[in-house]
C-alpha cells in the first residue's frame, strides 16, 4: 500500500492484559510487517507493563495440558489491577511510569498502538500528551480534590511533558477507565487522532465500554473500525489496509487536502 512520501517511524506498542511486550509482538506481527512496508525503517517497541501476574489473577486461566499452575512459567504482565468495578486501579502510576520510562529511553514516539489494556493505556498516554492537559487535571482538582493527579513520571525535571502529542493513536478492543477519578483524561476530549478497531463478536470486553472511550475522543464514531471477529488484533489485509492508511494520513495530512482524505477514507472500503 502506498502512502506517499513514506518517512520512519516510531511507534510504542502496548500489550493487553496478561499479556508482554514480546508476546504482544508475537500476535502483531501481520500488522508490524504492513506498517513496515509502508513505512521502511520504522521501528516499534514493545515494552512489557510492570505488574506481574499470578496464574491465579488471570481469568479463566487453565495451566498448559500436564503442568499445575505452579509448573507454568509463562510470563504474564498487566499495566495495572483492577479491585472492584468502577473503583480506582491498583499499581496505575507504576504502569505510567514504565511507559514514561519508555518514551525517555526509546522515544519520543511518533504514534501509540494498543490492545485491550494497552488500548486504554494507549488513549490516556495520548491524553497527557496534549498541550492543556495538565493544566485541566489542575483546574479540575481545585475543584474535586478526589480527582487523579497529572502524572509525575511524564514530567521532565524543568517541569516539561516528556515529549511532543503523537501524531496518531491505534486502538484495538479498547476501553476507558471507568472511575470518574480518571475523568480527566477524557475531559476535555482527547484530540490526538485516535482510529478504534472493536470486534462485533468482542465478549471479554463490553462494548459500551469502549464506546466511552470512542467518544471521549474527537472524531468519535467517524474513527471506529468493526470487524467480524472478538477479541484480537485482525490480521486480514482489509484491517491491516485500513490501519496503514490511517497512519499515512496523520503523518502526511498536513500535505493533503480535505478532498484528499475524504476519498481516502472512502478508499479502505471497510466500515467505519
Amino acid at each position: 500500500m502506498s502512502t506517499g512520501n513514506a518517512k520512519a517511524l516510531k511507534i510504542l506498542m502496548l500489550h493487553g492484559y496478561t499479556q508482554s511486550g514480546p508476546r504482544f509482538h508475537d500476535k502483531t506481527r501481520a500488522l508490524e510487517k504492513a506498517i513496515l512496508k509502508a513505512f521502511p525503517s520504522s521501528s516499534l517497541h514493545y515494552p512489557s507493563g510492570p505488574m506481574q501476574l499470578r496464574p491465579a489473577d488471570i481469568p479463566g486461566y487453565a495451566a498448559p495440558s500436564g503442568l499445575d499452575s505452579a509448573e507454568d512459567d509463562t510470563e504474564y504482565f498487566a499495566w495495572w489491577r483492577r479491585t472492584e468495578p468502577g473503583k480506582v486501579y491498583h499499581g496505575m502510576a507504576e504502569g505510567l511510569a514504565r511507559v514514561a520510562e519508555t518514551i525517555r529511553k526509546e522515544g519520543p514516539f511518533d504514534g501509540a498502538i494498543g490492545f485491550s489494556q494497552g488500548g486504554a493505556v494507549t488513549g490516556i498516554v495520548a491524553s497527557l500528551l496534549e498541550p492543556g492537559r495538565r493544566e485541566a487535571f489542575e483546574a479540575a482538582r481545585t475543584i474535586d480534590s478526589q480527582k487523579a493527579e497529572y502524572p509525575q513520571s511524564f514530567l521532565q525535571e524543568d517541569g516539561s511533558i516528556i515529549q511532543d502529542l503523537l501524531k496518531f493513536a491505534i486502538v484495538y478492543s479498547g476501553f476507558a477507565a471507568p472511575s470518574e477519578h480518571y475523568s480527566t483524561y477524557y475531559e476535555p476530549k482527547i484530540t490526538t487522532p485516535v482510529l478504534h478497531f472493536l470486534g462485533s463478536l468482542e465478549t471479554l470486553v463490553d462494548e459500551q465500554r469502549s464506546r466511552v472511550l470512542v467518544n471521549a475522543c474527537e472524531g468519535g464514531e467517524d474513527r471506529v473500525v468493526t470487524h467480524p471477529g472478538g477479541h484480537f488484533v485482525p490480521n486480514q489485509k482489509v484491517w491491516l489496509d485500513a490501519a496503514v492508511k490511517f497512519i499515512g494520513e496523520c503523518v502526511n495530512g498536513s500535505n493533503e487536502s480535505k478532498a484528499a482524505q475524504e476519498e481516502s477514507v472512502e478508499d479502505m472500503e471497510v466500515p467505519f
